[in-house]
């Protein structure tokens, strides 16, 4: 077996899906912000929550690339899968809740010190997504890990 060096991580189309994916949703929220607010934010970027969700279009374009290069009949596609709808499902509920808590708490802080100012920061409350949400992640995620793995299997002769 030949060695491997340390910048096949580079050359490694399953990290270029997740990764282009994961931007790809990153912008479509950074530029939904701007046409909302007309402000240019780069927060938007490394943003949680929002539309569309990049946990989930990370995850679907990873399960997609496999898929297409190792058959999605493959035990690598059915992992990337089970992955995806665990991280999917956790989204749209553990995290969704966690950021419902957060609102309440912000909201009991704020009614029970109104005249005082307390140095906590308010607790971030957009942590989860709604289905829809997820669903547009999914569809980013399928769509920006085809276009990429069908290039690079067309490169690959």
């Amino acid at each position: 077996m030949a060695p491997h060096s340390p910048t096949d991580i580079f050359s490694n189309i399953w990290i270029g899906c997740c990764l282009a994916s994961w931007c790809m949703a990153q912008l479509c929220k950074l530029i939904s912000a701007f046409l909302q607010t007309h402000e240019f934010d780069l927060a938007y970027f490394t943003s949680t929550g929002g539309m569309p969700s990049a946990h989930t279009a990370t995850v679907s374009g990873l399960a997609t690339a496999i898929g297409l290069t190792n058959g999605f009949n493959s035990p690598a596609f059915a992992l990337a899968f089970t992955l995806a709808g665990i991280i999917m499902f956790d989204a749209s509920t553990v995290r969704m809740a966690a950021g419902k808590q957060a609102t309440l708490l912000n909201q009991i802080v704020r009614e029970l010190f109104r005249n005082h100012r307390l140095a906590e920061k308010p607790l971030r409350e957009l942590l989860g997504h709604t289905r829809f949400e997820i669903f547009m992640g999914m569809l980013v995620g399928i769509a920006t890990a085809t276009n990429i793995t069908l290039l690079w299997l067309r490169r690959q002769g």
